[in-house]
C-alpha cells in the first residue's frame, strides 16, 4: 500500500458511497481497467467505517434519539414479559407497555424490518457479487440500469409520508431494494431513495432513510468481511496510508452526503443518470474490446 493508492481509493470511496453513481461499480472499474486494488480487506473495511462515521456526523441528533428508542424498546419489551410472568403466576391480568409509543420507536422498527430482507438477500448473494466485482460486463450493464433509475426518480410525484405514515410493508420494500444494489455497479443510495419515493415518501425523507437505514447493513457486512482478514500483515507504513485514506473517505464523504441531500430535492438526479448511463455504456465496449 502506498499513499498515492490510498488518496485514491478513499476519494472514490467518499464520493461515490453516497453519490448515486454507485460505489461498488467504481471500485470494480478501477479494478477492470487499471488493475487498481486495495490490496488490503482490512483496509476495505477500515474505507467503509470511514463513510460511516460521515453518515454519523450528518445525522448525529437523529441517531442519538435512534439508539436511546432502541434501549428504550428492549427495556419496555423486557417489562411486558416480565408482567406477563407474574400474570401467569398470581392470575391477574398483566398490565402490558405500549412499545411503539413515539415516533422515533416507529423509526427503528422501520429500520429493523428493511434491515432483514438486506440481509438475507445479502448473504444469500455474496458470492455471486464477489465473482462479478470486477466483471466489466456485469458492472456496466448495472450502471446502465442505476442510470434509468436516477432517471424516473426525477418524474415521480413528490410524495408525502414520513415516519408516522410510512407502512412497515414499505419498509421491507426498500430494505428489499438495498440487498439487490449490493450488486456491483447498482447505486445503493440511488436504488434505496427510488424504491422510497415509488412508496410515496416525502423526498428529503426517502434520502434521510436511506442512508440511516445503510448503518446495520453495512456494519454487518464489514463484521462478515473482518473474518476473510485472516492474519494478514500491517506494516507501519500501511498504517499511515490507511489513516489517510480513512480520513479523506470521511471528509469527502461528508460533503458528498450534505450535497446528495439538496441534490434530491431540487430534483437533480437527471445528471447522474446520464453520467452513469455513459460510463456503463463505456464499460461494456471496454469489455468486448478487451475481451
Amino acid at each position: 500500500m502506498n499513499v498515492l493508492k490510498a488518496v485514491i481509493m478513499g476519494v472514490v470511496q467518499g464520493l461515490t458511497e453516497f453519490l448515486p453513481v454507485s460505489s461498488s461499480g467504481h471500485l470494480g472499474l478501477i479494478k477492470g481497467l487499471f488493475g487498481m486494488e486495495s490490496d488490503s480487506i482490512l483496509f476495505d473495511v477500515l474505507l467503509h467505517l470511514a463513510t460511516l462515521v460521515a453518515i454519523c456526523l450528518v445525522f448525529y441528533k437523529d441517531i442519538i434519539k435512534l439508539v436511546v428508542e432502541f434501549c428504550g424498546i428492549c427495556r419496555d419489551v423486557f417489562r411486558n414479559i416480565a408482567s406477563l410472568g407474574r400474570s401467569l403466576s398470581d392470575g391477574k391480568s398483566p398490565q402490558y407497555v405500549k412499545i411503539v409509543n413515539s415516533s422515533y420507536r416507529k423509526f427503528v422498527l422501520l429500520i429493523i424490518v428493511s434491515t432483514i430482507p438486506t440481509g438475507i438477500i445479502g448473504v444469500l448473494m455474496k458470492d455471486i457479487v464477489e465473482y462479478t466485482s470486477s466483471n466489466l460486463l456485469v458492472t456496466g450493464i448495472c450502471l446502465i440500469c442505476t442510470g434509468l433509475i436516477l432517471a424516473l426518480s426525477d418524474l415521480l410525484p413528490d410524495g408525502s409520508k414520513k415516519i408516522k405514515e410510512t407502512e412497515y410493508a414499505d419498509a421491507f420494500g426498500i430494505g428489499t431494494a438495498q440487498g439487490v444494489a449490493t450488486l456491483p455497479g447498482l447505486s445503493r443510495s440511488g436504488t434505496t431513495i427510488v424504491a422510497g419515493l415509488l412508496c410515496g415518501l416525502d423526498r428529503k425523507f426517502a434520502a434521510k432513510y436511506s442512508f440511516i437505514m445503510s448503518i446495520p447493513a453495512v456494519l454487518g457486512a464489514l463484521i462478515l468481511e473482518l473474518f476473510d482478514i485472516g492474519s494478514e500483515s500491517v506494516t507501519a507504513g500501511d498504517v499511515g496510508c490507511y489513516l489517510v485514506g480513512m480520513l479523506i473517505a470521511a471528509v469527502i464523504g461528508f460533503f458528498a452526503l450534505k450535497f446528495i441531500m439538496n441534490i434530491v430535492v431540487s430534483r437533480y438526479f437527471r445528471y447522474f443518470a446520464a453520467y452513469c448511463a455513459l460510463i456503463g455504456i463505456v464499460s461494456v465496449i471496454v469489455y468486448f474490446v478487451k475481451k
